[in-house]
């Protein structure tokens, strides 16, 4: 009996470890994916934003009227000043935020993205507003090219919209498929493999439980 078992033993085949994935340099698509993912929940904060400083900014600069005839726009200082730092910082607060806290947004959670410094860690405040402002770079550069060269509202959103669309093109031109805002900000997006992906609260929850 024992000269069979071990036979048998011999006989079965061993059990194969599965391959450790290594997290990748994420590709354009999925980021641009994640990007819209994120995209409807950042209109949703600006509108908010908006609509709030719009009531502020009416009660104190403006004498509401009770027609439409004696509707009036916000001054102009007050849009500069008070609405468009406001926009601002409340792009920079959502994904600077997101980052410090794990790495990924919403939108970058569904698609298993994470976006570090070079040596692999969780990006700081101002790690996370430099790479805000090299993302915004080129569609400033095209909005200002489409402006000179028309000068209307549609061909500067048209023009910023294809700088924003020049940061991923200029991965399939890169040798390690690194972004405009990837090397102005010595950060990177890794498309993480699953046995190593945790989420957002997950990992916001082991950060807690770490610091206790």
């Amino acid at each position: 009996m024992s000269k069979r078992k071990s036979a048998a033993k011999a006989k079965a085949p061993r059990a194969t470890k599965a391959p450790i994935e290594e997290p990748v340099i994420a590709k354009p698509t999925t980021r641009v994916v994640a990007i819209v993912y994120d995209g409807m929940l950042i209109l949703a904060l600006l509108f908010l934003v908006g609509t709030v400083l719009t009531v502020i900014g009416t009660l104190l600069t403006m004498q509401t009227g009770v027609s439409s005839d004696e509707a009036r726009t916000l001054p102009t200082w007050y849009q500069n000043v008070v609405m468009t730092p406001a926009f601002v910082l409340t792009l920079v607060g959502f994904y600077g935020l997101f980052w410090r806290r794990g790495g990924q947004t919403l939108g970058m959670q569904t698609w298993q993205l994470k976006t570090v410094n070079e040596e692999g860690k969780l990006l700081s405040w101002g790690a996370a507003f430099k790479r805000i402002l090299a993302a915004c770079l080129m569609p400033a550069i095209f909005a200002f090219i489409g402006g000179l060269v028309d000068g209307s509202r549609a061909a500067i959103l048209t023009s910023a919209f294809l700088g924003f669309m020049f940061n991923y093109v200029f991965c399939r031109f890169n040798r390690r498929g690194l972004a405009v805002q990837d090397m102005l900000s010595n950060t990177v997006t890794l498309k993480m493999p699953k046995q190593a992906h945790e989420g957002l609260w997950k990992t916001i929850r082991n950060r807690k439980e770490t610091k206790e």
